[in-house]
């Protein structure tokens, strides 16, 4: 399997049209096209990262069929200290290591065991298992393509997940949004969690229609407004195609990798 078969895989899994996969990668739809037809023998470094971001896979995985690697450890300054001093024994140092490890290995748990027997009994903790936190279901639309050219979302374009219900109790939807014009509030990949509403007051986050573009924006009475400064506020005129989608009114982080 190649790393277009991967990717072409992996967006099957995930339900996306080729026209989501684009729109929430950033990568353009005819370069996605030719991409995923095996007709670009060198893609961009930059528009794989992108969609592999998207899809949640690793580089490694998506071009050299490599596993992710779940052993990604993060070590304590003891244990990188340990690890610098194991390398820097020989042959016969290493092998002694390795022995007494493996003895410890061996003993430890006949050791916990019986301290934990011989423990008295007043001592004993029952822990509790932690609380199941309800969730419930939200339709969640990829922002550039769902917001597509009229006024309501599309409801065939959308999946349901999962969110936690006290987080969510006013949102009727979520987006998954990209791009870093609302950064620092909000960062690409965020899913947003809205609620319906035709109209917000001045000064709040919504969801703009504008000539056919979606937008999560800062209602500025007359203009669409970014929280990143390096982006110049967009004017709503009146000869404009304008709608209000919805309010949000709260934030999942999108997953670290």
């Amino acid at each position: 399997m190649d790393y277009v078969s991967r990717l072409k895989a992996r967006k099957a899994e995930l339900g996306l049209t080729n026209e989501q996969l684009a729109a929430a990668s950033g990568v353009p739809m005819g370069t996605l096209s030719k991409l995923l037809a095996g007709m670009n023998d060198s893609p961009k470094l930059g528009n794989l990262v992108a969609l592999c971001q998207t899809l949640e896979l690793s580089l490694d995985y998506a071009v050299y069929g490599k596993p992710e690697n779940t052993h990604n450890y993060t070590l304590s300054p003891e244990e990188i200290a340990f690890i610098e001093q194991y390398r820097a024994l020989d042959a016969r140092g290493r092998d002694t290591v390795a022995l007494l490890m493996n003895k410890e290995s061996e003993y430890t748990p006949r050791r916990q065991s019986e301290q934990a027997s011989a423990a008295p009994a007043h001592r004993a903790v029952r822990l509790s298992q932690p609380a199941i936190k309800p969730t419930r279901s939200l339709p969640l639309y990829d922002l550039p393509v769902s917001a597509g050219t009229g006024v309501t979302l599309d409801e065939g374009s959308a999946r349901q997940i999962q969110v936690p219900a006290e987080a969510s109790a006013a949102a009727d939807y979520a987006l998954r949004i990209s791009g870093n014009s609302m950064e620092p509030r909000y960062h690409d990949h965020d899913l947003l969690l809205i609620e319906r509403t035709d109209r917000v007051d001045e000064g709040e986050v919504g969801i703009f229609i504008l000539d056919g573009e979606g937008y999560v924006k800062v209602w500025g009475g007359d203009r669409l407004i970014s929280l990143n400064p390096a982006y110049a506020p967009i004017p709503v005129g009146a000869s404009c195609s304008f709608a209000c989608c919805g309010r949000v009114v709260g934030r999942m982080k999108a997953k670290q990798k």
